[in-house]
């Protein structure tokens, strides 16, 4: 594996450039004293603040670098040390036991991102306007933008010279104007652009995702040890949960480590032909985590920033191949046979101009899939498949075998058709369990019991009010439920399903249960089972069809 010549220097990422000189040591004076010594520079002080990947600088009001360079709290500031450089964002503070009158206080973020030691020597002034400004206003004026244009905002993005604001204005401008197609690719180009890009040197990389919107989806985890135990190369890097209770890094996490150096990975990718990691941690496109920063609070996910995300992602981690899964029902992200293919046409578009090889397939989206929703719960369903265990969900193992069965059919010395059944074997046999122990030792274990998972142990049951057929499950409003409960941040927190669509049920079986480890979180989501279970009782002819191709 190498890092493709002319792609980004990673360190120009985290704001580092060699043309700063290092700032002149100088000695600080008491924490808290009223004047700083050396008015250009300011002893660094760690704030113990974690403010979500954007870097957070504070300043006391009556500093005399602050009164000087006449800042403003929410300006954007340049901080600088032994030839290292990041942006922050400025707050303004009173109080002398957050930060002293001759220190710099920075966010936990901002402090490892800087990596100096606490009391260090740094100088501040105020920062350049991000140079993209001008093509920002424009998108925001509803014009079309170009190649250069993208570019030069998603190289802003991901040195950190946008604020929260700025980013909120962006994302708001391409979901309220839609991104036409080439303007879809311009924005995929220029994240992947914006960090590392791997070539594994050989021909055939594999990976495979879903566009998500189904809670308990956690195929990924199971297609990875299957097709690495087939000896193809699947380097799966996951982000993690933007609108759901757990994306496949959260789960992950439950087992093994998923922030690894960047080294690390690659070194495990090349003993075990996989990985299940977070790709932050590894600088690839790097601009869509910042991205995602802000759609997460937002619930934003515009199709043409879902396309740019997954594909930058795909291709920069140095994928050939890439089987897609799009769900379709009454609750998914997408709800309609139309709107699934124009979305599909959108993904072959950008794939096809980025020369990566596209095989999407739709999928049934009508409920959760798999039994769990949340980290823990998930992470047992996961392994209840690896482990051949008979209260393994069967619609998550199913869909786990067609995924990885298309994947293994990318290899053309396997012919069409034959790759369930090579995955079926690889399942069967624990060959697959073998792979994934294989990856969760090489990432660092964690200590995990899925036959006893350390679920929250605050819990309720939400049983049905009528007898007859389960006709419909709220995919929404069953992730509500979970958020509310803490997923995915409290990984016990979550639901477990015991009923899906076409079972038959009586007044008074219970549907699910719901695990919280605080009392504030139990009640938030008693109250939304209260609005609404998410279940649907009916006769079994009310049960919705959905056509998809498997």
């Amino acid at each position: 594996m190498t890092l493709l010549a002319g792609s980004q220097n990673p360190d120009t990422i985290f704001g580092m450039n060699d043309s700063f000189k290092e700032s002149t040591e100088t000695e600080s004076g008491p924490p808290n004293q009223l004047e700083p010594t050396q008015p250009s520079n300011l002893a660094l002080r760690r704030v113990a603040i974690d403010t979500y990947r954007e870097n957070v600088a504070y300043l006391h009001r009556d500093c005399a670098v602050y009164r000087a360079e006449g800042f403003q709290a929410l300006s954007k500031i340049e901080i600088r040390a032994n030839g290292r450089r990041i942006l922050a964002t400025l707050n303004v503070v009173d109080d002398v036991a957050i930060v002293g009158c001759d220190e710099l206080g920075l966010s936990e973020d901002a402090f490892v991102l800087l990596d100096l030691q606490q009391g260090h020597t740094v100088t501040v002034s105020q920062a350049e306007p991000p140079a993209s400004i001008g093509p920002l206003r424009s998108k925001l004026a509803g014009e079309r933008l170009g190649r250069d244009d993208f570019h030069a905002i998603i190289r802003d993005i991901a040195q950190r010279r946008y604020s929260k604001i700025e980013l909120t204005a962006f994302l708001v401008a391409t979901n309220r104007d839609e991104l036409d197609r080439e303007e879809v690719y311009f924005l995929t180009d220029a994240m992947v652009a914006s960090g590392r890009k791997l070539d594994w040197q050989e021909p055939l990389v594999v990976d495979k995702h879903c566009i998500g919107g189904i809670p308990g989806n956690r195929t990924s985890m199971l297609v990875v040890p299957i097709v690495a135990a087939h000896g193809l190369l699947c380097p799966k890097t996951s982000s993690r949960a933007i609108t759901s209770p757990a994306g496949t890094a959260d789960t992950m996490e439950v087992l093994a480590n998923v922030e690894l150096p960047f080294d690390k990975l690659a070194e495990i990718v090349r003993d075990h032909r996989g990985c299940l990691a977070w790709g932050g941690s590894a600088s690839l496109s790097p601009a869509d985590d910042v991205l995602i920063s802000v759609e997460r609070p937002l619930a934003m996910d515009s199709p043409g920033q879902m396309v740019a995300s997954i594909l930058s992602k795909k291709i920069a981690a140095g994928s050939t191949h890439l089987v897609l899964d799009i769900p379709i029902g009454p609750t998914a992200k997408i709800r309609s046979m139309p709107d699934a293919q124009r979305l599909r046409r959108l993904f072959e578009y950008v794939a096809g101009r980025m020369h990566l090889s596209l095989d999407v397939v739709i999928t049934d989206g009508r409920q959760p899939v798999g039994n769990g929703i949340g980290p823990m719960l998930e992470a047992r369903d996961v392994m209840r498949v690896l482990q051949n265990d008979p209260k393994a969900p069967d619609d998550l193992r199913q869909k786990s075998l067609r995924l990885a069965g298309r994947l293994i059919e990318c290899n053309p010395d396997i012919r069409g058709g034959d790759g369930y059944a090579i995955a079926r074997d690889i399942l069967e046999s624990g060959r697959a369990l073998a792979k994934m122990n294989d990856i969760i030792a090489a990432q660092g274990q964690k200590t995990f019991d899925h036959h006893h998972p350390a679920l929250g142990p605050l819990s309720f049951e939400i049983a049905a009010d009528v007898s007859g057929v389960v006709t419909g499950i709220d995919n929404l409003q069953i992730a509500r439920i979970a958020g509310l409960a803490g997923a995915p941040k409290v990984v016990g927190a979550g639901v477990d399903l015991f009923h899906k669509l076409g079972d038959t049920v009586a007044a008074g079986d219970v549907l699910y249960r719901v695990h919280a480890n605080y009392p504030a979180d139990l009640e938030f989501s008693r109250q939304a089972c209260a609005r609404s279970s998410g279940y649907g009782i009916g006769s079994v002819d009310n049960v919705p069809h959905v056509f998809v191709e498997f």
